[in-house]
């Protein structure tokens, strides 16, 4: 029991660093509240669980391939700075209760966290370090059903983060002022443009470097 809650513990200590996925659920928790911030780190949780599978499978090898890696930097540059710009642009429509005037369907909230999930080639990389080196480790060890349950500990652990993150992001909207939501709206949409630029630059590196 103790081993399955540490790997739980790892799908937390995964899922915890600031990055455009938390940055998008705190956009979206104080905009429209808790459900659209479960939600779209829902769709990240569910690109992870896609990856964790290509992992399983023997994929990586494709992945590295460098055409495919800048493809997906690309890709990940237009997720993330059209994102970035949405929330900026949307910042301005927020009210006074801390609610925008359009709220996106939960399908497109499901989508556009799933998008910038598996369109970050870091998230790629760290899975294929993470849960990688587990599956080298365990593999030789332990049966499939307990690799299937210790993998399943890590996606709980991803879940218990996208709830908590979900809940802290609605809880803000009740306490900050319009001018503040507006402000965490603006800087969150920011710090998403920042990574798509990073992104960008990474592929212009791979392509022409």
């Amino acid at each position: 029991m103790s081993v399955f809650v540490s790997y739980i513990f790892l799908g937390l200590s995964l899922a915890a660093p600031i990055g455009p996925i938390n940055a998008a659920q705190l956009d979206r928790g104080i905009k429209n509240g808790f459900f659209h911030a479960w939600i779209i780190g829902l769709g990240s949780v569910v690109a992870d669980i896609v990856y964790m599978c290509a992992v399983y499978l023997g994929m990586v090898h494709f992945i590295e391939i460098p055409v495919v890696k800048a493809f997906l930097w690309l890709f990940g540059f237009f997720v993330l700075v059209y994102t970035g710009i949405e929330s900026i642009v949307s910042a301005v429509t927020l009210q006074s209760d801390g609610r925008g005037e359009r709220t996106d369907s939960y399908f497109k909230t499901f989508m556009t966290g799933f998008f910038m999930s598996i369109s970050n080639p870091l998230t790629i990389l760290f899975w294929l370090g993470i849960y990688g080196s587990i599956l080298a480790k365990t593999s030789s060890t332990l049966a499939t059903d307990e690799l299937l349950l210790y993998s399943f500990a890590i996606i709980l652990g991803l879940l218990l983060w996208d709830f908590t993150m979900a809940t802290v992001a609605s809880s803000f909207r009740k306490l900050l002022t319009p001018r503040l939501l507006r402000s965490i709206s603006v800087i969150s949409g920011l710090s998403l443009v920042g990574f798509g630029a990073y992104f960008g630059l990474q592929a212009i590196q791979l392509l022409f470097g």
